[in-house]
């Protein structure tokens, strides 16, 4: 049978836009890709980039009370949402066309508009076209997950924070997660008072228990309110605000309401299920380890299928289809100790087991260093840097590294490398310091601080 085309990608997000480039570039396949939205995805469009844009904005007040310190005659003016909203835009424009250049450059050609799918080889349009093809990538990302609270339509999600008219006085982030944690920080790094409410008993559940510890207390030295154990019964608009009345018996008034409390698969409406593609309990896609559905020529990448949701490892779960369907080698995505940043204030580095993982696993040593770090210490600040390895009582391997502090995502990038080696503690300890910094303490701890 005669295809209209070898491949037919379904979103121009990280996985699907690296999967069809490199089935066109490197595979020679003739490749078509839709995308409803924008070229980019979550993470260059709505997510990672614009958030981490907004990171580095809300850090700008702390330098300069540093500055200051070290003797700069400065003084902060205040912030121009509006000024910055422009410039933001402007370089998710730049990203936007670099991605569909890419595309084009190989020789995909793109369709600006939904696909769902017909049958296992046609894809049919939002204008009605159908097009035949041999191959079918799912690679459609998620959606911010929003509850039914009564008074739901007056919050927004992660997806309009970008492009908020005018920066709030008064927030609520609902959330605990990641995405929650870290627009609480921006807010009130750009000056908002931020509540942040989560209904678990701490925020960053899944992380290090004592990372994340150390982390909320950060956050609310630096200003940031954090209820634990609290959720919102309902939301009510007023003149002045939007009244929300919480479980823990208050109520409070809001100028804005952020509900970041999880993401699902977008995959509604999609066609999958009746074809027999198995879609799990969130909705994802489910798939092999070679990305492939129950269809043998439908397969999944990123975020839809729910696996560990990063762009890192949507791109290599894309790069890794395209070699091995187009490509002549066959490899599947390596999804074993992958790293990951929280980009609060202060950043969370991870990779490998947390040490309430690992316990449950084998006996282990545990070597945690927390110390004021020299840049602020100097200032007259109060933050805490914290380092901490997981160790392996019997191999000796590092089964878990966490940092929290500035550049710790920077950080943990490098510790990947010697953890994904199989570095024990004593190949650290090999390690000579590099002096001063801060990364020294992870190859200067000498003594566990617990063992079991």
């Amino acid at each position: 049978m005669a295809f209209d085309y070898d491949l037919f990608v379904i979103g121009g997000g990280s996985g699907g836009v690296r999967a069809a480039r490199i089935a066109a570039s490197e595979g020679g396949a003739k490749v078509a890709l839709a995308e409803e939205y924008r070229m980019g995805g979550t993470c260059v469009i709505r997510g990672c980039v614009p958030k981490k844009l907004m990171v580095y904005a809300s850090e700008y007040p702390g330098l300069i009370e540093d500055a200051r310190a070290y003797g700069w005659k400065v003084e902060a003016g205040a912030f121009n949402w509006g000024h910055f909203r422009v410039q933001l835009e402007a370089e998710l424009n730049r990203l936007e066309a670099a991605y569909r250049g890419g595309l084009t450059g190989a020789g995909v050609e793109i369709f600006d508009q939904r696909a769902t799918v017909a049958d296992p080889h046609t894809v049919e349009l939002a204008d009605g076209r159908r097009f035949t093809a041999k191959h079918i990538l799912i690679a459609t990302g998620g959606r911010p997950f929003m509850p039914d609270v009564p008074g739901a339509e007056l919050a927004v999600t992660s997806n309009e924070m970008f492009r908020l008219d005018m920066l709030p006085k008064r927030a609520l982030v609902v959330g605990g997660g990641f995405i929650a944690s870290e627009f609480a920080c921006i807010l009130n790094g750009l000056g908002v008072d931020v509540c942040q409410y989560y209904r678990g008993a701490q925020i960053l559940r899944g992380f290090d228990d004592e990372a994340r510890g150390h982390v909320a207390t950060a956050m609310q030295a630096a200003g940031v309110t954090i209820h634990c154990g609290t959720d919102v019964l309902r939301m009510e608009k007023t003149h002045t605000g939007i009244r929300v009345v919480a479980t823990d018996g208050t109520e409070r008034e809001f100028d804005l309401v952020l509900y970041a409390t999880g993401r699902k698969p977008n995959t509604a409406g999609l066609g999958l299920e009746p074809l027999g593609v198995e879609l799990g309990r969130n909705g994802e896609v489910k798939v092999d380890e070679w990305s492939q559905t129950a269809v043998p020529s439908i397969y999944a990448v990123g975020d839809v299928t729910d696996r560990i949701n990063l762009t890192p490892v949507a791109i290599r779960e894309g790069h890794a289809f395209a070699d091995t369907v187009f490509g002549g080698k066959p490899r599947k995505a390596d999804h074993e100790l992958v790293a990951s940043a929280v980009f609060t204030q202060p950043e969370l580095g991870t990779v490998g087991l947390s040490e309430e993982a690992a316990r449950e696993q084998e006996p282990v040593e545990v070597y945690v260093a927390s110390f004021r770090p020299m840049q602020t210490l100097f200032a007259g600040r109060q933050d805490r840097v914290m380092m901490k390895l997981v160790v392996s009582q019997s191999s000796r391997k590092v089964l878990g590294c966490h940092i929290v502090g500035p550049g710790a995502g920077e950080m943990i990038q490098l510790a990947a490398v010697a953890v994904k080696m199989g570095a024990t503690k004593e190949d650290f300890d090999r390690t000579v310091a590099v002096h001063p910094t801060m990364a020294e303490e992870l190859v200067t701890m000498r003594n566990p601080v617990r063992r079991g």
